[in-house]
């Protein structure tokens, strides 16, 4: 049984820095390697890929919006996955997803991959 638990959402001033964090379970008995990724979503908007990245290695993704400012990482003994946001606007004000496909590919782009999804943690900047 696949459990994502978010964490970590506050309200923040804009230029500020939060990190949100996901705690994972049973991912393991799902696939060797898969992906994760932070997914957004703020009222009257689709939900957007924000960042993801490839347990079996490689460089991990940013939709155009965040680079620079967002950093994606794994923490492999914890079962957790971070999103670390600094200079935040309050274009970044959304609910936090964290999400896990099957293990199937390893592009970890596609919104329809992922299956396993926590339940949100909300991130507001003012």
């Amino acid at each position: 049984h696949v459990q994502l638990v978010e964490s970590g959402g506050d309200s923040v001033q804009a230029g500020g820095s939060l990190r949100v964090a996901c705690r994972t379970k049973g991912l393991t008995s799902i696939a060797s390697r898969y992906c994760m990724a932070w997914f957004r979503q703020s009222p009257g908007k689709e939900r957007q890929l924000v960042a993801s990245i490839y347990t079996g290695g490689g460089a991990p993704y940013y939709t155009n919006s965040v680079k620079d400012r967002f950093t994606i990482s794994r923490d492999n003994n914890l079962n957790s996955l971070y999103l670390q946001m600094n200079s935040l606007t309050p274009e970044d004000t959304a609910i936090y997803y964290c999400a896990a496909d099957r293990g199937y590919t390893s592009s970890c782009r596609r919104t329809s991959d992922y299956v396993f999804w926590g339940r949100g943690t909300q991130v507001t900047v003012s």
